[in-house]
């Protein structure tokens, strides 16, 4: 299924889940003067279609073990002969939140929660640096966070 074939019942769906997955199909029906398994059956309908996935959010506190994680940015530099290995090494690491391949500035991205600039260059210089194919780390940390939409938490499989 395409957005395009998303009538106005799926989107008004779609906004109630997207702000608390919780409700019931009854509460959902209830609130769009709907019956209840029109709900029931359009939520299945968008799940088998891959529109949607319902799924926990965690909190990154807890995930991290960190009271006020910082969210560094690392950039690499790396041989491009090998480079979707070294990717994959990068991604198995266990403070690396995200991972791509890239075109631009960098070869590869990664993100990661530390505590502290202390664990960013302990992580870096050790972990991210040791891989082999490696040749250099640019490392940004974000100093306050305008904007995050937890709802595109999971933007890829």
């Amino acid at each position: 299924m395409n957005k395009r074939l998303l009538d106005d019942v799926d989107v008004r769906i779609l906004e109630h889940l997207s702000r608390d997955a919780r409700l019931s199909n009854r509460e959902i029906a209830e609130s769009l003067d709907l019956v209840e398994g029109t709900v029931r059956g359009r939520i299945k309908r968008l799940q088998a279609d891959k529109v949607i996935k319902i799924m926990a959010v965690a909190d990154v506190r807890v995930l991290t073990q960190h009271d006020n994680p910082l969210m560094a940015y690392i950039g690499i530099h790396a041989r491009l002969e090998g480079l979707r290995e070294t990717a994959q090494q990068i991604a198995e690491l266990p403070f690396v939140r995200f991972t791509a391949t890239m075109l631009g500035r960098y070869d590869i991205l990664a993100i990661s929660f530390v505590g502290s600039s202390e664990d960013l260059i302990e992580h870096v210089n050790v972990q991210v640096m040791g891989i082999d194919g490696v040749k250099h780390v640019d490392t940004t940390l974000a100093i306050k966070s305008l904007k995050y939409d937890y709802r595109w938490g999971r933007i890829i499989d």
